[in-house]
């Protein structure tokens, strides 16, 4: 079984409009689908990928709503499990976790760069608390964003101030936990409670500290992820594939730690 833990996706309309200006403002990044959602479920038809957790953010407050209608829409896809957002500026920020709650959505996806707040911002601590309140997954976007600027909002030491804050609902740090921070994830990161994610690694980051940041956290703690369309799912399960695991610490992350935190 594979189960890609970080995918992006759009509506139709506002797909044929982001792609473009995503990929031109993260250097010409080339997407490796068409981001719809008909192009997703073909994709995981096509190349056997079970399940991909679709990360929807919500860039600016006025937005919150339409971008967690859409991701509740998504409920009815068999292979897609959605994640809502919320933004940090919202004032319905709280009373939208209760929604998405009530819902059936599992996880909140938060993008510290495009929302423009740090993660131990301490106007994030009620977010944070309701999260934990209701038990969703958190994903953040972890370390360094190519298409953003200094500074990054989300380094690993900023994230580990936070952690308590979320008591037993889990967090997942994508990109192993802070893209192009990887010495700061063996040291502040590793060995606590938070999950990595493995997006956009593939021909991007040194399979040498891949290796190093897996023995160091423990397998029980990582996650396949890919960040498509910016990467593609088969080449996140290539690189995986080429840490020399063992075949046990392989089917976690490629699927058995997702099952566990999905309840598939």
């Amino acid at each position: 079984m594979i189960i890609d833990f970080h995918v992006h996706a759009f509506p139709d309309a506002l797909a044929a409009k982001a792609l473009p200006l995503l990929s031109k403002c993260s250097g010409g990044v080339k997407p490796n689908y068409d981001a719809t959602i008909s192009g997703l479920e073909s994709y995981l038809a096509k190349n056997n990928v079970d399940y991909a957790v679709v990360l929807n953010i919500a860039t600016n407050p006025h937005q919150e709503k339409k971008v967690n209608d859409f991701a509740i829409s998504l409920l009815e896809k068999k292979n897609i499990i959605p994640f809502g957002s919320v933004h940090p500026d919202s004032p319905n920020a709280l009373s939208e976790l209760e929604r998405l709650a009530k819902a059936g959505i599992r996880g909140i996806k938060l993008h510290p760069d495009y929302q423009h707040f740090f993660v131990d911002d301490e106007k994030m601590f009620p977010i944070y608390k309701k999260i934990a309140e209701l038990g969703f997954i958190t994903v953040f976007h972890a370390g360094v964003d190519i298409g953003y600027p200094k500074p990054v909002h989300c380094t690993p030491e900023r994230l580990l101030r936070v952690l308590d804050l979320f008591d037993d609902a889990p967090v997942v740090a994508a990109h192993f936990g802070g893209w192009l921070l990887w010495d700061s994830v063996l040291e502040d990161l590793c060995g606590t409670k938070v999950y990595l994610d493995t997006a956009f690694s593939s021909g991007k980051m040194p399979p040498d500290y891949a290796k190093e940041l897996i023995k160091a956290h423990g397998a029980d703690k990582v996650l396949l992820g890919s960040d498509m369309p910016w990467s593609d799912t088969l080449d996140e399960v290539r690189f995986v594939q080429s840490l020399d695991l063992s075949a046990e610490d392989e089917e976690k992350i490629l699927s058995n730690n997702a099952k566990r935190l999905l309840n598939i």
